[in-house]
């Protein structure tokens, strides 16, 4: 019988770690129906001398405001990508109550530099209150890829303790009230839990976000629902009341999945090497406890109006939700940029690397454009942070300094990719839209690290972007390339890909800007459930009313 689909004439590679082989991939219904040699189908899609694959599952999005705008999830549907996880670090937009609704914007804005604007014109927040509610909002729109959520820990706290969150313990009714709410969310389609405890995690008022507040035994207690479901998969960041030992002894008791984000290289130390050890150590005594690893450099693109990787010192945190005015008047002054400077190089949090840190965008000085902050520095006579608030102060703020924060050591990278006991995350699709783009890891990862340098075979890379996490996240019907599977699949000419450059647009609502990664390398074809959203490395319109994602 005649498929709906053939994608022909391609070297299959199943997403389970076999070999590849030459194969049609025949898709009828929405499933893959038949793999062999001339198979027959009503349309054929030409995969010659290209891979097929599974399609790429990106586990540590946020994605949970944009999915209301943008349903094919730009610049992830672009790279191949047909699953995604939101809700990560504990920042879901629900459960929320209206009062509340300001409060976990202003949280979102800072943390994941989204606009406020765009959150306050973009979001239905009137279509949900709880969290079956808001994936109920999800599923009436639809979505181009499948989409998961998990409920967050801070956007729980805020919706039990409201301002209070940000400032106290809970009482053990209100954590009795969160674990319920815990327990709803797992029945009503979330895919797991998230919280953080990690220091860079500041929202309203320069505050440590809700989920920070909390501690060791609130977090136990809101983790009993996905042991008593069974299912569900925890996503954490370490940090403060959280230690390794922790996360170990949690996945024993409550017996899911759990990972964190995430093990990045900073070069010259060999703290991956150490962590791997206890990781691997722990696997044998069989604790299911997966570090997110990326193949990216840690690198921000950042202005000080809003200078999240600064916020967290006390003179620059003082200064979130203060109007711009406010903010010049600080960094003219000259007694706040000595306390700042003081802050800077005094504290126990490490001195930004002034080498790499460099001029990105500037208005008034295109001269200065991809000198280092520290050579400006030198040759002006002031330090580093002077240098740039002088440029920033006479670009009204707007100048862009790109900075690597940390994931800087490839050989330790290249090590860390293939390890078994690891899963490729922290790509932050939809979050620092402004600052950062790696929704485009999947690619990079395919073409840089696994093509030119050779880190690991492409069998065993195309596992770890579909297979790897489809099991750990319980995906049974998706994630390989089998008969009677999701046809999710993606085709791409690997002796080509790569992500493409980074460009700034304003596509957003409230014209709010973004980096995007849109025109990738060797991206041919991307099915989801057998619907193909891009054809000849461009978007099928059609997609975007059919919308095949679904909940997953």
């Amino acid at each position: 019988m005649s498929a709906d689909i053939v994608i022909r004439g391609g070297t299959v590679v199943d997403g389970t770690g076999a070999p590849g082989y030459l194969a049609d991939v025949a898709v009828t219904d929405g499933r893959i129906s038949e793999i062999g040699q001339s198979l027959s189908g009503k349309s054929e899609v030409d995969a010659s001398n290209q891979i097929v694959s599974p399609g790429f599952i990106d586990i540590h999005t946020h994605f949970d405001a944009q999915v209301f705008w943008d349903p094919a999830l730009t610049p992830s549907s672009f790279h191949g990508v047909t699953s995604v996880i939101a809700g990560n670090c504990g920042f879901s937009i629900a459960p929320v109550f209206e009062k509340n609704v300001g409060l976990l914007a202003r949280t979102l804005q800072h943390v994941e530099d989204m606009s406020l604007d765009t959150l306050n014109v973009g979001v239905p927040w009137d279509e949900f209150e709880t969290f079956p509610q808001y994936i109920d909002a999800v599923g009436r729109r639809g979505t181009v890829l499948n989409f998961g959520c998990y409920v967050g820990h801070t956007a729980i706290r805020i919706h039990v303790m409201g301002e209070e969150s940000y400032e106290r313990a809970a009482t053990d009714a209100e954590i009795d009230q969160m674990r319920e709410i815990v327990d709803e969310a797992m029945a009503g389609g979330a895919i797991g839990f998230a919280s953080s405890a990690s220091p860079t995690h500041n929202g309203d008022g320069g505050r440590p976000v809700p989920s920070r507040v909390g501690d060791l035994a609130e977090l136990r207690e809101l983790l009993l629902p996905l042991r008593d479901a069974k299912r569900g998969v925890v996503a954490l960041l370490p940090g403060g009341v959280i230690s390794d030992m922790d996360i170990f002894d949690l996945q024993r008791e409550i017996g899911r999945p759990i990972t964190w984000t995430a093990l990045l290289t900073i070069k010259g130390l060999d703290y991956h090497v150490r962590v791997m050890e206890r990781h691997d150590n722990a696997r044998t005594e069989g604790v299911e406890v997966w570090p997110q690893v990326s193949c990216r450099p840690l690198t921000f693109q950042m202005n000080l109006e809003e200078p999240f990787t600064f916020n967290m010192r006390p003179a620059f945190s003082e200064l979130m939700d203060r109007p711009k005015a406010e903010r010049i008047a600080a960094y003219t002054s000259t007694e706040w940029r000595a306390r700042a400077w003081k802050e800077m190089t005094t504290t126990k949090v490490l001195p930004p690397n002034w080498d790499s840190m460099s001029v990105a965008e500037s208005t008034k000085r295109p001269d200065l454009l991809g000198r280092s902050v520290r050579e400006i520095a030198n040759s002006t006579g002031v330090n580093e942070l002077e240098a740039m608030l002088d440029i920033a102060l006479a670009d009204n703020l707007e100048t862009r300094f790109t900075s690597v924060l940390a994931n800087n050591d490839p050989d330790a990278i290249a090590w860390l990719l293939p390890q078994a006991n690891v899963l490729l995350g922290l790509a932050d699709s939809g979050a620092h839209v402004g600052q950062l783009c790696d929704a485009c890891f999947a690619t990079d990862l395919l073409g840089n690290w696994v093509r030119d340098k050779e880190v690991m075979p492409l069998e065993r890379a195309i596992q770890k972007l579909t297979g790897e996490p489809a099991g750990v996240y319980g995906l049974a019907d998706r994630g390989t390339i089998e008969v009677g599977k999701k046809a999710d699949i993606t085709v791409f000419d690997f002796d080509n890909v790569a992500p493409g450059p980074l460009r700034r647009i304003r596509d957003f609502p409230a014209y709010a800007e973004r980096l995007t990664a849109d025109s990738p390398v060797g991206m041919s074809h991307t099915f989801v459930n057998g619907v193909p959203i891009r054809l000849d490395g461009a978007p099928v319109a059609e997609a975007l009313a059919l919308r095949p994602g679904t909940l997953l």
